[in-house]
């Protein structure tokens, strides 16, 4: 029996987006690895400085912002899939080697992973084996969220743009995991922090073996002007392989008209993403959107929360439960997200991270860790807890999945590398001030992140209209009519998430042009309707 096309579509998103557990690994072990004794012993005397301390927990994410600069580029003039094969394959080659057997120095001259095999014995070369780690991972991270939306149905998009947070946090809570377990039974030795990093290559084997044999984005092959092959790979997503199922041509009409308008313009350029009114004020709503996310305070508590009065075994423990809790959150936005629309979530979890911050900060400030009070102390872990159920629930998976939808096809893989590098530029900024923060100001370093949560709130309600249930070719049209101010109109309701699908299987829809434009309703319970899934 042949799995459902929305099943059999929604299991390729899950499988492109492996590359994302390895990120949410990468982000979580470090937190593990740092106060591990065999650790400090090998990085020496240097590791008493405060930044270069920092410096291995966020110089990863620098690697992921370089790695912004050849992903547009390789994606456009490659395709989506072999992008990230190519960035799983970089990612394995930097870490393979650091783990090979410390007396083995034969290697040290054959390649970059004899190099960064003495990293594993100083800090230098573990800073470089950070970065090119992070280097692969950037690639592949940035390119999941945009082939899951290229392969989605319009209703189901948000299910598939969201596992890349959702898969970031299995990665997290294997890492904690994993790190309380060693830390609890091969403490003071070298496996202590050598088998948690290790491990981490264990996902990219299969995605580079197997990525191959996913279909490739349809937007891609008709960019490319392989309109035969696009039909034959939407009607695989789509329809079981019919190729003359009315809701895959419905879908290349429609990809057929957006191509066209797009070529009438010329050559896609970087520039336009600048000169082009609409091109500019997404590519700044999607930097300014992956901004906010670290300025709710993620980075300090992801890196940091071991600063926090109890015995690192113990905070280790309350990071492992943090992630599960992560994944509660992650799991209830990739079933939920299409229902609630886009900009509801994250104008709720902003608020509610930003109360999280208050209530630290008032914890911190009269109950700091010098004080000999538990209570207060866990009141403070579970304020962790709650925030990183809204921040996981409401805010980090949106913050891949609204930048990856809101993009033609001719611009999609440039807009999406440049908003994504603000991710890892801001990730990589507060990582590096925080521990400064805490030396200098202490509790007072929170309340930044407990006024941006609510300022972000109210930027997101203000600008940013509502995509969920629109068809990734009507976007420039949504962007072109709506004004700037988008509060109180119809595009910031939510409407029927099913309505684009409805229109392209009836064959009633306008190629380029809104779906329901007078439909939008502020209670997407009110609006939907039932929907046959097919």
């Amino acid at each position: 029996m042949a799995l459902s096309p929305k099943v059999y579509t929604w299991l390729c998103g899950l499988f492109a987006s492996l590359g994302s557990i390895i990120f949410g690994y990468d982000l979580g072990v470090i937190a593990g690895v740092l106060p591990a004794e065999d650790f400090k012993a090998v990085m020496g005397p240097r590791y008493k400085n405060s930044n270069l301390v920092g410096l291995i927990a966020s110089i990863f994410v620098l690697g992921c912002f370089f790695g912004m600069f050849p992903v547009a580029y390789l994606a456009d003039k490659l395709g989506r899939r072999v992008t990230i094969q190519i960035g799983a394959i970089v990612y394995m080659y930097v870490l393979l080697p650091i783990y090979r057997n410390p007396g083995d120095v034969a290697n040290i001259a054959s390649s970059l992973g004899g190099v960064l095999q003495t990293g594993a014995k100083n800090m230098d070369m573990m800073l470089a084996g950070r970065f090119f780690a992070g280097f692969g991972v950037g690639i592949m991270s940035d390119l999941a969220p945009v082939y899951q939306a290229e392969i989605a149905h319009p209703s189901i998009r948000g299910r598939l743009t969201t596992l890349q947070q959702f898969m970031l946090g299995i990665g997290a809570f294997a890492a904690s995991w994993i790190t309380y377990g060693t830390s609890a039974g091969l403490s003071g030795t070298q496996s202590e922090w050598r088998v948690p990093l290790g491990i981490q290559i264990v996902p990219a084997l299969p995605l580079i073996a197997f990525i191959l044999l996913l279909p490739e984005s349809p937007r891609w092959l008709a960019e490319k002007g392989r309109w035969e092959e696009a039909q034959q790979t939407l009607a695989r997503l789509h329809a079981n392989g019919d190729q003359s199922d009315s809701f895959v041509l419905a879908q290349i009409e429609d990809m057929k008209a957006d191509i066209h308008k797009a070529r009438d313009i010329g050559e896609s350029s970087w520039s336009e993403l600048f000169t082009v009114p609409s091109n500019f004020r997404r590519v700044a709503l999607g930097y300014i959107l992956q901004f906010s996310v670290q300025m709710t305070g993620v980075s300090a508590i992801q890196y940091y929360s071991t600063t926090m009065g109890f015995s690192s075994q113990r905070i280790l423990l309350f990071q492992s439960i943090n992630s599960v809790i992560a994944l509660i959150g992650e799991a209830c936005c990739v079933l939920w997200i299409d229902h609630t629309g886009r900009r509801r979530p994250l104008i709720v979890g902003n608020i509610a991270s930003g109360l999280s911050f208050v209530v630290g900060a008032i914890l911190m400030a009269r109950y700091p860790g010098t004080v000999d009070n538990d209570a207060a102390h866990y009141i403070f872990i579970i304020t962790t807890w709650v925030f990183n159920f809204f921040f996981s629930a409401c805010i980090g998976p949106l913050s891949w999945a609204y930048p990856a939808e809101i993009f033609s096809t001719r611009t999609r893989a440039k807009s999406t590398a440049i908003t994504s590098s603000s991710s890892w530029i801001s990730n990589f900024f507060i990582a590096q001030v925080t521990p400064i923060a805490f030396n200098h100001i202490g509790w007072k370093y929170y309340l930044v992140f407990a006024i941006c949560g609510h300022t972000n709130a109210l930027v997101v309600w203000a600008f940013y209209p509502e995509t969920t249930g629109r068809r990734l070719e009507e976007m420039d049209a949504l962007f072109e009519n709506s004004p700037i101010f988008v509060g109180g109109t119809t595009y910031a309701q939510v409407g029927d998430h099913t309505a684009a699908e409805r229109e392209l299987r009836a064959g009633n829809f306008a190629p380029g042009d809104l779906t329901e434009k007078e439909g939008r309703s502020s209670d997407p319970e009110k609006a939907s309707v039932e929907h046959i899934e097919k």
